[in-house]
């Protein structure tokens, strides 16, 4: 885990933090990710409105990171002139949309949560595995 603000903070521009984690893609680290996520965009004073935003968007991007990928997940959270960004990586592969296997009252409501909270989503499928963005607004 690394957390540093950016020299520019010195130089009377806003403060720019970043952070990063990585785990296990297992379901039982996602509370891991959550928490370190709460604790940290506190500490940052992010207020209680996004943070609590930023928090459910963090759970449903580690839920999705825990049940698809295979190695590991990483989560980036990076606080930039007002702008918070939050970057879920893991190893798995795309994320197949239907599923008659589950009941779709149990899953798949995650990418719509993360959507409607962020100001704007992304979503990249690389060689090595695939990374999620959500950028969500801080008002100071």
């Amino acid at each position: 885990m690394t957390d540093s603000p950016s020299p520019s903070s010195l130089l009377g521009r806003p403060c720019r933090h970043q952070a990063l984690l990585t785990l296990p893609a297992q379901e039982a680290h996602v509370s891991a990710a959550r928490h370190f996520a709460a604790d940290l965009l506190t500490t940052w004073s992010v207020p209680a409105s996004e943070r609590d935003s930023a928090v459910l968007i963090v759970d449903e991007l580690a839920t999705n990171a825990a049940q698809y990928g295979r190695e590991r997940m990483t989560l980036q959270l990076v606080l930039d002139d007002g702008t918070l960004h939050i970057v879920v990586t893991d190893s798995g592969k795309a994320v197949e949309r239907h599923r008659p296997d589950i009941a779709p009252d149990e899953h798949g409501r995650g990418t719509g949560i993360v959507q409607y909270l962020a100001q704007s989503t992304q979503v990249r499928q690389a060689r090595s595995g695939r990374e999620v963005r959500a950028y969500l607004r801080c008002s100071p």
